[in-house]
């Protein structure tokens, strides 16, 4: 019997089959507009095999009831995930643990087992941008959260009409921080101050722990905000689902106990 794995953000969808302790290989879609059929035809339209469905949400009550519908109509049970004190290797920092995102959780606990003995920023990039510390015991000492790069874009053209007429058109120049056009220096501006924010946490970080966390980078945006770090860095696409996997895991053990 193998897991679905659910990750649901703001915008898009990432799904996997758990066989085991195989994580198989993961999809992804943008969401907006789906209803349970849509979840059915597209994560449920091979059910045989599944024993049940773990979601981390953080897309709202009406999306997770439209997957919620799905998977009864698939006849596979669905849990979705709560941020717990302790899991996964994990312990949350948060002096209210469910006021922590849970698609942060789990990418917590995907980095850590993934990189055990290790201190870690959890970078996720999205539609907002997360940093998480989680030290090399797996204590959470706490996040950061800003607009990541698109985000920063959509609202400065939201409210400065000088600026939004201004970007419409104009050509891309050299690389490096300095744009040639305002469209350029507002695309630059805003993965620079992201990179910028990581590289800051990175140092505060090591302060704290005196010694340096390596940057766990996932999330849509993660590719434009790699590039320009000075910290080391290394890329887990799939880290919110690698989460899930280690706490599906954690919760079939403590069944059979």
């Amino acid at each position: 019997m193998s897991v679905l794995l659910v990750d649901i953000g703001n915008s898009r969808i990432k799904w996997a089959r758990l066989d085991g302790a195989r994580l198989g290989q993961g999809r992804a879609a943008v969401h907006s507009g789906w209803r349970p059929g849509d979840y059915a035809r597209r994560l449920f339209a091979s059910p045989r095999g599944l024993a049940r469905v773990v979601v981390a949400s953080v897309a709202g009550r009406a999306v997770d009831q439209a997957l919620a519908a799905a998977a009864r109509q698939a006849r596979v049970p669905a849990r979705f995930l709560r941020v717990p004190r302790r899991a996964g290797g994990v312990t949350v920092g948060y002096l209210e643990p469910w006021r922590l995102g849970v698609d942060r959780f789990a990418a917590i606990v995907g980095a850590h087992e993934l990189l055990k003995a290790v201190p870690v920023c959890v970078v996720g990039v999205g539609t907002a941008m997360t940093i998480d510390l989680v030290d090399a015991d797996g204590r959470h000492r706490g996040g950061v959260i800003v607009p990541a790069p698109s985000l920063m874009i959509a609202a400065l053209l939201e409210s400065t009409h000088g600026i939004r007429r201004r970007a419409q058109g104009g050509a891309p120049g050299r690389p490096g921080l300095f744009g040639r056009s305002t469209r350029d220096a507002i695309q630059r501006g805003s993965r620079y101050a992201a990179a910028a924010l990581v590289d800051r946490a990175v140092e505060e970080a090591s302060a704290l722990l005196g010694r340096e966390p390596l940057v766990v980078l996932a999330g849509g945006e993660a590719a434009v905000v790699g590039p320009l770090l000075r910290s080391r860095r290394v890329g887990v696409p799939d880290l919110v689902l690698r989460g899930l996997a280690v706490l599906s895991r954690d919760t079939a053990r403590a069944r059979r106990r």
